[in-house]
């Protein structure tokens, strides 16, 4: 297996001489099966140098899962150039909409209305087909397993878990921890702390022992009082999660898009100062940041 980060801002696509060492790119993974399978999560504005790197080797056959139908994590679909040449296969997966009752088949339906995009999704060239996803069903792409997982955001959105080749990863796409709605003195608190420490729990034990962890990292924990309810975690809260999962390496991505390279640099370093403990040593799991172009073999 092996793990490709092409774009890995959130929220929106920030280009500038502030994030060059780090991209501009929204949300956008490759992930490759020692058989050549390719399985792409999300697609961000990073979806857009990856088509350009798959037409060195056509046809094109592509699995992509979408964690959720926010802007930044679909905007580079009708960008995706293998789907306008013909014998290219892409397959789109991704959960129900509860709000427009539809599958995922409405993602490249909505965006390619002519109101916002000069080409119709009738008149793509490749092959394009759509898997509607069910919580906890495994999907088999070649010698990859795609497992989706229900996170916490304000739209639904799977984290995938991807196994394979010896290997696992897991991409939580943008996840909030769940908290309890209640205060301590409410007469519901004790019983809605039970559910919402199962729903950790139940997570945590979907993802022992993972090698690799990629997770939703946009804020500090002394910013989050601010974005309570925005659906997203922290730096601090994922270094104590890969820990307590049994991850060997954990990728900070989703970058807040007003953090410069430097600042990133600076919030990361502060809250890995203060994690209890030095990844990559006796034992401890690694922490890095996820920048355009990184690859990592697990």
């Amino acid at each position: 297996m092996k793990i490709k980060f092409w774009g890995v801002r959130g929220s929106i696509a920030s280009p500038g001489q502030h994030t060059i060492r780090y991209g501009g790119n929204t949300t956008c993974i490759e992930v490759r099966g020692d058989d050549g399978s390719l399985v792409i999560l999300d697609a961000g504005t990073g979806i857009f140098p990856l088509a350009q790197e798959l037409l060195r080797k056509m046809p094109v056959k592509a699995n992509i899962f979408i964690t959720h139908t926010h802007w930044d994590h679909i905007q580079g679909l009708p960008f995706f150039t293998p789907i306008f040449i013909p014998g290219n296969t892409v397959r789109i997966h991704g959960a129900f909409d509860v709000v427009s009752g539809r599958g995922i088949e409405q993602v490249m339906e909505v965006q390619m209305q002519y109101s916002y995009f000069p080409i119709r999704e009738a008149e793509l060239k490749a092959t394009i087909e759509y898997e509607t996803l069910n919580v906890g069903v495994p999907v088999s792409v070649g010698s990859l397993t795609v497992t989706p997982l229900m996170l916490n955001h304000p739209v639904v959105n799977f984290g995938y878990r991807v196994d394979g080749d010896g290997k696992s990863m897991f991409f939580t796409g943008d996840h909030e921890p769940w908290a309890n709605i209640y205060s301590p003195d409410d007469e519901g608190y004790a019983e809605f702390e039970q559910m919402v420490q199962a729903q950790c729990d139940q997570l945590d034990q979907s993802l022992q022992n993972l090698d690799v962890l990629i997770a939703d990292s946009s804020y500090t924990k002394a910013e989050y009082p601010a974005k309570i309810g925005w659906g997203h975690g922290t730096i601090e809260g994922h270094l104590e999660w890969v820990r307590r999962v049994g991850a060997k390496t954990l990728v900070c991505t989703h970058h807040e898009p007003t953090r410069s390279d430097d600042a990133l640099e600076k919030v990361f370093g502060d809250a890995v100062a203060g994690c209890g403990y030095v990844p990559g040593e006796n034992g401890a799991p690694r922490a890095i940041l996820a920048r355009e172009g990184l690859e990592l073999i697990p």
